[in-house]
């Protein structure tokens, strides 16, 4: 083991009294400093549990500023977890941060994001994960101990009288079983299951619950049932108002497993540990693992060895960060289907970012901008697509993410989600303050309503719903050719002059209608058309991802462009996943029909090889040569990108700074064979 890691410890409660008890069992780490929200009550902390060394601190803040500190453990309760978690972070400071790594999903993927983005170690501190009786569990699940896995039964909950105020059953500290303990059965069904197939673990792809609650609205005691894709089934179970067995059985066709206790809860020294073992028509077996230190002094050399090895990420069985993902996801899904939502996940409690402070766009935000003629404010080059956010939490930290990275523009419809996501949109912008320095774009009168009363009546409800009183961009979301261009012109006129619109354009509109649209507004002295939304992308759209698509990615689309510099809002920039892993996938074995449907072609192929190798030479990935290829263009050209995680997001981003030259732009696009220098 190489040099002990410097640990400071943000909160000083009981487990962090564990986690020091750990630190004098091995030499992988010592503690060299305290946090706590008064001087008095961290040096008090290190007299009694550290021999009054090391440095207290007053605040969590001088904590994080302290240099002698190269690794932190938060152990405060979870809703303080994603704030103290990214800070430490901002930092440079690597984290272990206790279990559960945040209320919600959100919160954990904006930690998570943080540590990817700037390189820093994280893990969450499932310790029992950690301790050599789980490995040795792994490997005989995966061994075929007893055969076929076919069933889990797990269960955590002890029995805490009721107090309102206390950390368990306290509304506003996340209370209840669930995520207290019951994080601990579904983490361990995940690993069973995962480990049945060969992998770190596996996420659920159904689940069920019910749950009886205390006074204050918190699980006080709940069940739940997980179904994976490999078959196995799962029953958890967590209380905070019943002692429960605290074991975990695992069934297969061939015996079954019993753990008595999975969650090694002796937080002062090792012990021996059974795994009872019993397979048909063989004596029953017991299989001891014996240790001389507790988990947590696993969970500490964990950390230690990987940040030794330069790694951002624990080994197995202890949890990566998508496992960490899939756990809280899990516990979301439990949540959902009891009817727990905690006060501080309600909209109106949502006021900041996960990092805990002022919604504040980064001075090295990596976006860049164009102007549109007619818009105030510069748009955004990677547009923000808002038609997958389903949750306020989640809708918050997406957009959060965007606006502190730079992005200024959204784009929405009518017809997404029934209403919900200009809804989610509109929430954002006023709980954030931020309308003004946004670029709102709407589209509506998509087919069957694409009329001029169609755009009337859409476009007054898409204002309702976002809470304000103008777009500065509306797009009609598909022609529709019954009807004369004028009478379109004449209704979005309209709405210009009275200020609900301020440009517009068509989406899925030929360059023919969008040209007469604009040769009758011209006779007129009439407000034209100014912008257009069709696909644009490096891969060719081989069949339309909807009925009505357009395409521009044809020579004399683009030439038109060129020539007339009207910006185009590239929908399905990057084809839908098409420069990703998910197309090494071969037609015939490929799940995403749509994929194949869309974008499978020898052509594009051969674009997708070609973005490969250039993706190599610039240090990027294929999806950003992909996006690259919509924004170097020789005209106003804006790719609308959808994340559907800050992973997406963080990964998109580096396209910006790509540079593609006139050759290499012709050379993807198979105009030419020789490989650009």
């Amino acid at each position: 083991m190489s040099q002990p890691v410097q640990w400071g410890i943000i909160g000083s409660g009981a487990i962090a009294k564990a986690f020091t008890t750990a630190l004098t069992q091995t030499d992988a780490g010592e503690l060299v400093a305290v946090g706590s929200r008064a001087k008095a009550s961290a040096k008090k902390f290190l007299d009694e549990n550290n021999a009054g060394r090391g440095t207290a601190h007053g605040s969590y803040e001088d904590l994080l500023a302290d240099g002698n500190v190269q690794a932190v453990y938060i152990s405060t309760p979870h809703p303080f977890h994603a704030a103290w978690a990214i800070r430490a972070i901002e930092a440079g400071k690597a984290v272990l941060c206790e279990k559960p790594l945040a209320v919600h999903h959100a919160h954990a993927m904006a930690m998570i994001n943080e540590a990817a983005e700037r390189r820093v170690f994280f893990m969450e501190a499932f310790m029992y994960r950690c301790h050599p009786q789980t490995i040795k569990l792994v490997e005989l699940i995966r061994s075929d101990a007893i055969g076929e896995v076919h069933l889990v039964q797990a269960s955590f909950g002890f029995q805490a009288g009721f107090n309102p105020d206390s950390r368990v059953f306290n509304n506003d500290l996340a209370g209840g079983g669930i995520l207290d303990v019951g994080c601990y059965p579904v983490s361990f069904a995940r690993l069973v299951a995962g480990a049945v197939d060969g992998k770190r673990f596996a996420d659920p792809v159904d689940g069920t619950g019910s749950a009886v609650f205390a006074p204050t609205g918190v699980d006080a005691r709940a069940v739940g049932t997980l179904r994976f894709a490999n078959g196995v089934l799962a029953e958890v179970a967590t209380s905070v108002t019943t002692n429960l067995e605290n074991k975990v059985r695992i069934f297969g066709d061939k015996g079954h497993i019993e753990v008595p206790n999975p969650w090694t809860h002796d937080r002062t020294s090792g012990g021996a540990f059974e795994l009872h073992v019993r397979r048909k028509g063989a004596e029953p077996e017991t299989v001891m693992v014996t240790t001389d230190r507790t988990a947590y002094a696993y969970e500490i050399e964990v950390v230690a060895r990987a940040l030794a090895a330069g790694e951002l990420q624990a080994e197995a069985p202890a949890m990566d960060w998508a496992d960490s993902l899939g756990n809280i996801q899990t516990l979301d899904r439990w949540r959902r289907a009891v009817g727990l939502v905690y006060e501080q996940e309600k909209p109106e409690r949502l006021t900041t970012p996960a990092h805990g402070r002022p919604l504040k766009r980064s001075s090295n935000a990596p976006m860049k901008h164009a102007s549109i003629d007619g818009v105030k404010q510069p748009v955004s080059r990677l547009i923000m697509g808002c038609d997958n956010q389903m949750t306020h939490t989640h809708a918050a930290a997406m957009f959060d993410a965007y606006f502190e990275r730079g992005g200024n523009t959204f784009d929405t419809a009518y017809l997404y989600g029934g209403g919900k996501q200009e809804r989610l949109l509109g929430w954002w912008l006023k709980a954030r303050g931020v309308r003004d320095q946004a670029v709102v774009i709407g589209k509506g009168a998509h087919t069957p309503y694409c009329t001029p009363q169609g755009i009337t009546d859409q476009l007054n409800e898409t204002l309702d719903r976002l809470g304000v009183d103008h777009l500065d961009i509306y797009m009609m979301h598909r022609d529709n050719l019954e009807v004369p261009v004028g009478e379109f012109i004449d209704v979005l006129n309209e709405h210009h002059k009275a200020g609900r619109i301020g440009v517009f354009g068509g989406s899925n509109w030929s360059i023919e209608r969008f040209e007469q649209a604009n040769a009758y507004a011209r006779e007129q002295g009439k407000q034209p058309m100014t912008v257009l939304s069709n696909n644009f992308s490096l891969a060719r759209m081989v069949d339309p991802v909807w009925v009505g698509c357009i395409a521009a990615s044809d020579p004399e689309s683009r030439a038109w462009h060129e020539n007339t510099q009207t910006p185009n809002l590239a929908w399905s920039s990057q084809a839908r996943g098409f420069f990703t892993g998910r197309a090494d996938v071969p037609a015939e074995e490929q799940s995403d029909k749509d994929l194949v449907r869309c974008w499978y072609s020898d052509d594009n192929m051969q674009r997708r090889e070609r973005a490969i190798e250039l993706a190599k030479k610039y240090g990027v990935l294929p999806i950003n040569i992909a996006a690259a290829y919509v924004l170097c263009q020789p005209f106003p050209s804006f790719a609308l990108f959808g994340p559907r995680a800050l992973e997406e997001m963080r990964t998109s981003l580096p396209a910006l700074d790509v540079e593609l030259s006139p050759d290499e732009l012709a050379w993807l696009n198979l105009e030419t064979a020789d490989v650009p220098v």
